[in-house]
C-alpha cells in the first residue's frame, strides 16, 4: 500500500475519527464512506487517502480512479433511491479542509439549489471540466442534479453552500449545519438509522451486482 500524506488532525485522513466510521469501499487512493451526518438516507462521500484540498489537484491517475467511483457510487444511489446529486466546493466554503464529493438521492430541479437563476450556472460534461476550471480559475463550485453537471458562479460561495442549499430543498433544513446537528441526540439516533440502511442497501446491491 503506497503511503500517503496524511493529517493526523484531520477527519478526512485519520481513520480513527469519526468521518471515517462507516465505509463502505476502499480502494488504492480512495475511501467510499457513508457520510455521517446525512442530509437523507444514501448520502455517500468519496474522499481521497491523500490530504488533498479537491478534485482540481487530483493526479491523472488520482482523477481516473476517482470518476469510474463517482460513476459507480452515482448508479448505485440512483438505483436504490431513484435518484442522484452530488457536489463539491473546491475549497470555496469548506469546512473540513480535505476533498470529499458527496453524492445523494436528491429528486429536483438545478433551480432548487441555485434559486439566482441560469444565469449563475454553467453545463460541464464531465469531471475533467472541473480540473480545467481549477487550473484556469484556481476555485470552482461544482454540482450535479440527475444527469445535469455543472459549476456554480463563485461569487455565491459562502461555508456550507451546498449542504445547506440540498437540506432546504429537501425540507430538512436543520441538517445543513452538521456542527449543530451532531451535538442533538435525536438526529444522531436518525442519522445511524440512515446510515445502517444504507450499509444494508450497500451490501445487497454489491452482492448481486
Amino acid at each position: 500500500m503506497q503511503p500517503y500524506p496524511i493529517d493526523p488532525s484531520c477527519p478526512h485522513c485519520n481513520d480513527q475519527l469519526f468521518a471515517l466510521k462507516h465505509p463502505l469501499l476502499i480502494t488504492e487512493q480512495f475511501r467510499v464512506v457513508c457520510d455521517v451526518h446525512p442530509l437523507a438516507e444514501g448520502h455517500i462521500l468519496i474522499i481521497p487517502k491523500q490530504h488533498i484540498s479537491c478534485v482540481g489537484e487530483f493526479s491523472p491517475e488520482m482523477l481516473e480512479e476517482f470518476i469510474k467511483l463517482y460513476d459507480s457510487t452515482s448508479e448505485f444511489v440512483k438505483a436504490t433511491y431513484g435518484s442522484v446529486s452530488s457536489f463539491e466546493h473546491g475549497k470555496i466554503g469548506q469546512t473540513v479542509y480535505h476533498a470529499h464529493v458527496h453524492i445523494l438521492p436528491f429528486d429536483g430541479k438545478p433551480e432548487d439549489i441555485i434559486s439566482e437563476g441560469s444565469e449563475h450556472m454553467t453545463s460541464i460534461q464531465s469531471m475533467k471540466d472541473v480540473q480545467s476550471e481549477y487550473k484556469t480559475r484556481g476555485q470552482y463550485l461544482f454540482f450535479s442534479v440527475g444527469e445535469g453537471h455543472g459549476l456554480v458562479d463563485t461569487k455565491l460561495g459562502c461555508p456550507r453552500f451546498f449542504r445547506d442549499r440540498f437540506a432546504k430543498a429537501q425540507g430538512q433544513e436543520s441538517l445543513g449545519d452538521w456542527q449543530s446537528a451532531s451535538k442533538d441526540p435525536s438526529v444522531q439516533a436518525e442519522n445511524l438509522a440512515r446510515i445502517t440502511n444504507l450499509e444494508n442497501n450497500w451490501n445487497r446491491y454489491n452482492h448481486f451486482n
